[in-house]
């Protein structure tokens, strides 16, 4: 190499460890200036660091199919953006459906809390006590702001049927660590918990293959 390629050994740059720092200049053993590289900057869509960033509360409601779906799809892009995302799903019992076979290759905490479906249930006592059980541990998390995206799934049924105060709840979605994303599904989502909302999106059906073919769920499309 000549000497216009090559700084002197007294002056030759250490590495850098922040991509985003100046590089510091050195010269040649000409006495010439090393040429500097152009700095990286941010792109438009960088993950902002918590001080800076508008945690959202966002709720997927409505009869139709889709709003736990659209709320996989969020934390599958902000995996994506090196976020720390979780999921805990409120009376939905199964542990390897799709989401949590796919959850576990990425190292995403994806808990089932329930005991499945409530549909003909005289006694619904075990259920409620799952889900007061479950919310504990969500409100831990939304105070220590241990995810950046945490996904309350079925949230909104445990709050329609009692199972859950709902002043409490709304308060620690409120009072939540700066910066956290929040995704509450589930039907019937009541007006309060709407109005505490950033982002409100109303699942509505038009056709479903169960109502009109009958159809079941199937793997890889409902679990």
């Amino acid at each position: 190499m000549t000497d216009r390629e090559l700084p002197t050994s007294e002056d030759a740059d250490e590495p850098r460890t922040d991509p985003l720092a100046a590089p510091k200049q050195s010269r040649l053993a000409n006495g010439r200036t090393v040429p500097t590289p152009k700095q990286k900057r941010p792109g438009p869509y960088r993950v902002p660091p918590r001080a800076n960033r508008h945690g959202l509360l966002i709720v997927n409601t409505g009869d139709g199919k889709g709003k736990t779906t659209a709320a996989l799809g969020v934390m599958l892009r902000a995996h994506g953006r090196g976020m720390h995302t979780g999921m805990f799903q409120f009376v939905k019992r199964l542990t390897n459906t799709g989401e949590h076979r796919v959850a576990r290759r990425f190292g995403i905490e994806m808990v089932a809390l329930g005991a499945g479906c409530t549909k003909g249930k005289k006694d619904r006592t075990q259920d409620a006590a799952l889900a007061r059980e479950g919310w504990v541990r969500c409100a831990e998390h939304l105070a220590a702001g241990t995810f950046d995206v945490l996904i309350l799934d079925e949230l909104t049924l445990p709050l329609a049927w009692g199972w859950l105060d709902e002043n409490e709840v709304i308060s620690a979605l409120a009072n939540r660590v700066q910066g956290t994303h929040v995704i509450v599904t589930g039907r019937h989502a009541s007006q309060a918990l709407i109005d505490a909302a950033d982002l409100v999106t109303d699942m509505r059906v038009i056709k479903h293959p169960y109502r009109t073919q009958g159809i079941k769920a199937q793997g890889g499309i409902d679990v």
